[in-house]
């Protein structure tokens, strides 16, 4: 079972161990509902098991407490950690073009010839849109994840379809 990341602690947030969270799930009110739990990757590499307790929004972000972090000290600790939910508990998506991140981490990224360019590494989630990264012999590549240039998702066939405008793939 895979895990995607549902949330970024950003800061302490008071003094009885409350965490301001930037949310990157569509669905917040499900991940940090009480008695949700996720695993928090640690920016040492470590993780640990946690348990919403509370949340509530505030500017723009969720302020959460978990049982296991009830001094202002460990939530300190915990700035900059992922927050991983399970991929089993994501709802299935209806629409044909949706897909969630990990289901194209790792596809083959091909021209409309069936030329493989590389692998899709992430989606980067912007304010002008999302970006698909994609590993290629000489470094990323980053492809606007639109319809006119990436017109074909097959997530079954493990491909992704690029057809880039002149330039965008000539960086490397």
């Amino acid at each position: 079972m895979g895990t995607v990341v549902v949330g970024r602690v950003a800061k302490a947030h008071g003094i009885t161990g409350e965490l301001a969270v930037d949310v990157r799930t569509d669905s917040p009110e499900m991940r940090f509902a009480l008695g949700a739990k996720m695993q928090a990757k640690l920016r040492d590499g470590t993780s640990r098991s946690l348990t919403v307790a509370a949340a509530r929004p505030h500017a723009g972000r969720l302020l959460v407490r978990f049982e296991e972090v009830v001094t202002r000290d460990v939530a300190e600790a915990l700035r900059g950690t992922l927050l991983l939910g399970s991929t089993a508990d994501l709802p299935p998506t209806d629409d044909p073009d949706e897909f969630y991140d990990h289901e194209l981490e790792g596809l083959d990224a091909q021209l409309l010839d069936g030329t493989s360019i590389g692998t899709v590494k992430e989606i980067v989630h912007g304010p002008g849109g999302e970006l698909l990264v994609v590993n290629r012999p000489n470094g990323e590549a980053l492809i606007p994840f639109v319809r006119e240039i990436v017109p074909t998702v097959d997530v079954a066939g493990g491909r992704v379809v690029i057809d880039p405008p002149e330039g965008l793939l000539d960086a490397d």
